[in-house]
């Protein structure tokens, strides 16, 4: 079995990692880590008393790098102190922002950069795209779910699409983890549905990065726990068949399905899938991706990249049923 570290055990991200977790073959969490420590993980989600009991330790290096495998889930910044003096030492997948930008970019857009030398030896954790470069990597930058499902959404597209399109992303409240704000509060969001920080989402830059186009990216909060729907708007330069470009594009993908109609964030949730869909008005793309952001934006992305990393298959553990019909 390989010893397993889970960084940030407490958060959402943390206990759908746990959950995919015990049911890996190879995978066996040994160790769970806190910024504070002495909290239990049964107490803090009792849905896991009886299943899976363990303490929360604080988050020490040497004990994180006895370990052959550690997921960090937790914030930018953070993720980078403790990868400066994790790397060489431990396979490292890692949920933060900290290594999936040029850094320039990076501090553009978050803060200083403390460990730019392992910006180089990052992959990032979009296997559908970068599956060769995951496999030879000991850190893993996992992607977030906003770029994971525009991403995936426009891939198949660039040759076709002229420069600047229009991202419109929803996403349920769990997105924003577990602080509570002004704009997660449920008084603000039930039965309510806004964008906020539209246009100079720093999540643009990392879609703009990885696709080449420059992109309006406007992120919108729906009054929904989990899931997201992505719709993207852009200009073709030729004539095609959506459906086709993206039947060819992604045929030999187990998690990427071809809807033939928009799809829906209920048959996705709960799963490691993304569903498509695509449509033409004259010289005009629609495109339409979702994805769970808890999962697919998340914890089981990181657990197919471990996955990689170490040799297995990648669909090893991966959730495949939704939650609801």
């Amino acid at each position: 079995m390989i010893k397993t570290a889970i960084v940030g055990a407490s958060g959402y991200t943390g206990l759908e990692l746990i959950k995919i977790l015990l049911n890996h073959p190879h995978f066996e969490i040994t160790s769970l880590f806190g910024s504070e420590g002495g909290e239990r993980i049964e107490d803090i989600y009792p849905s896991l008393k009886g299943v899976f009991e363990k303490e929360i330790q604080k988050a020490d290096i040497e004990k994180i790098a006895s370990h052959d495998l550690v997921f960090l889930a937790v914030p930018h910044k953070t993720a980078m102190a403790l990868v400066k003096e994790l790397y060489g030492k431990i396979k490292i997948v890692d949920f933060s922002a900290d290594y999936r930008l040029h850094q320039k970019n990076y501090e553009e857009y978050y803060c200083p950069h403390i460990d730019p030398a392992n910006l180089e030896n990052s992959a990032y954790g979009l296997p559908e795209i970068f599956r060769e470069y995951i496999k030879k990597s000991s850190l893993i930058a996992n992607p977030g779910c906003y770029p994971t499902a525009s991403i995936l959404a426009l891939y198949p597209f660039l040759e076709f699409v002229e420069d600047g399109v229009f991202i419109d992303a929803k996403s349920g409240v769990s997105g924003a983890g577990k602080k509570l704000s002004s704009t997660t509060h449920f008084v603000k969001d039930n039965e309510n549905f806004f964008a906020y920080n539209p246009v100079k989402h720093r999540h643009s830059i990392e879609i703009k990065e990885k696709t080449g186009l420059n992109v309006t990216f406007v992120p919108q909060l729906l009054p929904i726990t989990r899931g997201m729907q992505v719709s993207v708007y852009a200009k073709l330069k030729k004539d095609i068949d959506p459906i086709d470009v993206l039947k060819k594009a992604y045929q030999k993908e187990e998690f990427i399905r071809i809807s033939e109609k928009p799809v829906e964030i209920k048959n996705v949730a709960g799963t490691h899938f993304c569903d498509i869909f695509a449509a033409r008005n004259g010289d005009m793309l629609f495109i339409n991706s979702v994805i769970d952001n808890l999962l697919r934006g998340a914890s089981s992305q990181a657990v197919a990249n471990a996955n990689l990393m170490f040799g297995f298959d990648e669909s090893l553990a991966l959730p495949k049923i939704a939650y609801v019909p």
